[in-house]
C-alpha cells in the first residue's frame, strides 16, 4: 500500500505553494477538491467555503475525517503619507519572523509583490539597540514613492498579505515550507481517500472528508459544518509542536519528537473510546504514536465537532511540526505516512452504527 506516490506529493507541492489565507481560501478549496474527486462519489461546499467529500452518499451513519485549510497572514491596516503599509495579524502570525520577508498582497487585479522592511543594523543604536519587531511597528514597502502610488497598485486597507516562500525536501526526510500548517492535515486526510478508493474498500457508513476554513481564528468553519453534516463520529487531524528543537520547553509542551510518529491527544474533547479504538489500531498495526495532553481545550477543530450537535465522539492525530507559524515549518516524511496510515485503519475498524456511549 502506497501511502504517498509521486503523483500525490506533485499535488502537495501545488497545494503548499498555493496561498490559502484565512477567509480567502477559495483558491487552495478548488485545487483540493480538484485532486480527491476521483476518489469521492460527491462533494459539496458551505457559504463560507469549507469543502467536503462524500464516501457512500445514500449511508445515514456518518464518520467525518477533517483538516484545516487556511493558512495564517496578513491584513493591510493603514498606509501612510509616504508610501509605506502598517500591517494587522489575520490569525496567529508571528512578527519575529516578518522583517526581510517577501510577501504578496492580494488585490483584484492579481499579487503586488512587497517586503517586511527593517531598519539596517547601523541605525540601531543608543535608545534602538534592542529594537524588536511588533505589529505596532512593523511595515511593507512596495516600492512607491507615497501613498496615491499604493493606491494606485490596487492596494487598500483590508487587503490580505501571505509570504512569499515554496515547499521544498530537506535531506530527503522533512517537507519544509509555509502553510504545513494545516494543508498537511488537508493532504493526510486526501490521501486517505485515495486509498479507500484505490483499495476498493467498501466502507459500511457515509465518510466525509472535510477541508475547514477558518480554523486560525477560532475554529469558525469546523463549528458550522459540524451544524452542516451533523456526524455521528469526528477524527479531526491537525499538527502539534516538536518539542525537541532548541529553545521549546518539553516540560510545558510535551515530550513530542518529529520522525517518532504521530501524536494522539488525551483532552476532555477526546472521546476515550475513540481514543481507545485509535490507539489499539496503532499497536495491531505497529504504527509508532506518540502521547500528549491538553487540560481544557486542544485548540483545533476537534473542540468544535465534540462539542456540537449535543455531543460528537471525537478524537485529534496530531501531526509532530517543527517551528509553527513560520515560513520553514518542518514535517518528518514518516510521521505524514504514520499519519495516513493510522486514519485509514482507524476507518476499517469503525462499523455501522457503531455505539460509542460508555454504557447502554
Amino acid at each position: 500500500m502506497k501511502l504517498i506516490t509521486a503523483k500525490s506529493e506533485k499535488f502537495l507541492k501545488k497545494y503548499l505553494n498555493n496561498a490559502s489565507p484565512t477567509g480567502f481560501e477559495a483558491p487552495g478549496q478548488k485545487l483540493w477538491l480538484e485532486y480527491i474527486k476521483p476518489y469521492i462519489d460527491e462533494w459539496k461546499i458551505d457559504n463560507y467555503g469549507t469543502v467536503y467529500g462524500i464516501i457512500n452518499p445514500e449511508k445515514e451513519y456518518t464518520v467525518v475525517i477533517e483538516g484545516h485549510a487556511d493558512e495564517i497572514s496578513w491584513f493591510v491596516h493603514h498606509i501612510s503619507d509616504d508610501g509605506f503599509i502598517g500591517v494587522m495579524r489575520n490569525g496567529g502570525s508571528d512578527q519575529m519572523i516578518a522583517p526581510s520577508k517577501r510577501v504578496n498582497i492580494h488585490t483584484k487585479n492579481g499579487y503586488v509583490r512587497g517586503v517586511f522592511g527593517w531598519p539596517a543594523i547601523h541605525t540601531r543604536k543608543g535608545k534602538d539597540a534592542n529594537l524588536a519587531p511588533t505589529v505596532e511597528n512593523i511595515f511593507i514597502d512596495v516600492g512607491a514613492e507615497d501613498k496615491e502610488e499604493v493606491e494606485k497598485m490596487g492596494i487598500h486597507v483590508g487587503c490580505v498579505i501571505t509570504y512569499v516562500d515554496e515547499m521544498e525536501v530537506l535531506n530527503k526526510k522533512y517537507y519544509v515550507g509555509k502553510a504545513l500548517d494545516n494543508k498537511m492535515g488537508g493532504f493526510c486526510i486526501a490521501e486517505v481517500a485515495r486509498l479507500i478508493k484505490e483499495n476498493k474498500i467498501d466502507l459500511p457508513y457515509r465518510l466525509c472528508i472535510v477541508n475547514s476554513v477558518q480554523e486560525e481564528i477560532g475554529l469558525r468553519g469546523a463549528q458550522m459544518i459540524a451544524d452542516t453534516i451533523k456526524p455521528n463520529v469526528a477524527i479531526v487531524t491537525d499538527v502539534t509542536h516538536d518539542t525537541h528543537t532548541p529553545l521549546v520547553s518539553i516540560k510545558k509542551h510535551g515530550d513530542v519528537k518529529a520522525g517518532n510518529g504521530p501524536s494522539v491527544t488525551y483532552a476532555p474533547a477526546v472521546h476515550n473510546k475513540l481514543l481507545g479504538l485509535i490507539t489499539d489500531t496503532a499497536e495491531k498495526h505497529k504504527i509508532d504514536i506518540q502521547r500528549e495532553v491538553a487540560s481544557r481545550s486542544t485548540g483545533t477543530d476537534t473542540d468544535a465537532f465534540a462539542y456540537s450537535n449535543g455531543g460528537v465522539p471525537s478524537a485529534l492525530i496530531s501531526l509532530p511540526l517543527r517551528y509553527m507559524h513560520t515560513t520553514v515549518e518542518m514535517a518528518h516524511k514518516k510521521d505524514v505516512e504514520g499519519v495516513i496510515k493510522l486514519i485509514y485503519e482507524t476507518l476499517m475498524n469503525i462499523e455501522d452504527g457503531h455505539d460509542f456511549r460508555y454504557f447502554s
